[in-house]
């Protein structure tokens, strides 16, 4: 016997169908002109943006490293635009995924240097981790499964929120002055979000709307903290990489958001 389904069911599947392509061509959108702006950024610069593509961390004289910034800042530029045409998304996913891979590799140095620089303290560690997990959300998006993205966006929230609560002294300053209750208050506040949502993606509670709240939160960091800090430092690279580099982090959130809302509702 065929299955019924009741009256104005159809109409639903394809708002349902209709709502999930658009957000989720939204944060490709996003991701595809964040990855564009930052490869224009290093070719700008020449170099790799050092708080986000952390290259010196494998050591102070690299040969080439100018000629592989340049590399890297091309196929940032290529692999985004590609991302926006269906045509050749995939391909284009394919060498965003390599790149911001690389990137997420220049991070691994750290676990070991950065505590006999700064001490073996936990938020030494934590603070390493964040910056390795900022570029692998990225590559999750990209190319990840549903069930691994789910490990990867869970545990990287968790640890973007210790980061700001062991860390306040650096992520205040990022905190405009103007806000209310303080800098501290906000750092802290933002840090237990952060770990709120991880909590809430890992165990599949209310999975979908964390998973939008973080996306929505990122986009808040951009307009309030990272805005300002190009016209603050126009001829320094950091400022307009962060940008840059937490528009990808927006899109990839919210890409993930997408996919585990067409999860819940396959369920």
């Amino acid at each position: 016997m065929r299955r019924r389904h009741p009256p104005g069911a159809w109409l639903g599947n394809f708002v349902y169908k209709y709502a999930y392509k658009m957000t989720t061509t939204l944060g490709i959108f996003i991701l595809g002109l964040a990855s564009v702006a930052a490869g224009i950024l290093d070719l700008i610069w020449g170099e790799f943006e050092p708080a986000h593509q952390p290259i010196q961390a494998w050591g102070d004289h690299i040969p080439g490293q100018t000629i592989l910034a340049y590399i890297a800042a091309v196929c940032l530029i290529v692999g985004g635009v590609a991302l926006l045409w269906r045509r050749t998304q995939r391909a284009g996913a394919v060498v965003l995924a390599i790149v911001y891979g690389a990137f997420t590799a220049f991070w691994l140095p750290r676990l070991v240097t950065a505590p006999s620089v700064l001490g073996y303290h936990p938020n030494v560690y934590i603070g390493v981790l964040a910056g390795l997990c900022s570029q692998l959300i990225v590559v999750a998006a990209l190319v990840g499964t549903a069930r691994v993205n789910r490990w990867i966006f869970g545990l990287s929230s968790i640890a973007f929120g210790l980061a700001h609560v062991t860390n306040i002294r650096d992520n205040a300053p990022l905190v405009p002055t103007w806000m209310p209750l303080g800098r501290d208050f906000w750092v802290v506040l933002t840090g237990i979000a952060f770990v709120l949502a991880g909590i809430a993606i890992l165990t599949r509670v209310k999975d979908v709307l964390a998973s939008q709240l973080l996306a929505l939160m990122f986009a808040v960091f951009s307009v309030i903290a990272l805005a300002p800090l190009p016209i603050a430092h126009p001829h320094n690279h950091v400022p307009w990489g962060a940008n840059a580099y937490n528009l990808a982090a927006v899109g990839a959130t919210w890409i993930f958001a997408s996919m585990l809302r067409r999860g819940s509702v396959a369920r």
